[in-house]
C-alpha cells in the first residue's frame, strides 16, 4: 500500500486527479448530448420519435425491475458441485 501511494502521488493529488477525470468525462458527456439534442429538434418526425423513445424506456424500466426482482438461478459449477456430492453420497462414484 505504502509503494501506491509513492508511484501515484498522495491521496490529495489522486482526489484531485479523479476529480478532474471526472469533470472532463462530465463535459465530454454534455456535449455529445447537446449536440445529439440539437440534431433531434431539427427533426420533422419529433413526435413519433419522442413516442419511440417513451415506449423504449417502458420496457427498458420494465426488464430493470424485472431483473431486480426475478430470482438468481444457482451458478452452473454450484449444480455440478450439488451432482458430484450426490453421485458421491449414493456410491455412484
Amino acid at each position: 500500500m505504502a509503494q501506491d501511494a509513492g508511484r501515484h502521488g498522495g491521496l490529495d493529488e489522486r482526489a484531485v486527479l479523479l476529480a478532474a477525470g471526472l469533470a472532463d468525462l462530465a463535459v465530454t458527456t454534455l456535449s455529445s448530448v447537446l449536440g445529439a439534442a440539437r440534431g433531434l429538434l431539427r427533426r420533422a418526425d419529433g413526435a413519433e420519435l419522442a413516442a419511440q423513445a417513451e415506449h423504449d424506456l417502458l420496457a427498458r424500466g420494465r426488464l430493470v425491475l424485472d431483473r431486480r426482482t426475478a430470482a438468481v438461478p444457482p451458478a452452473h459449477l454450484e449444480i455440478l458441485a450439488r451432482h458430484a456430492l450426490a453421485r458421491r453420497a449414493t456410491g455412484d462414484v
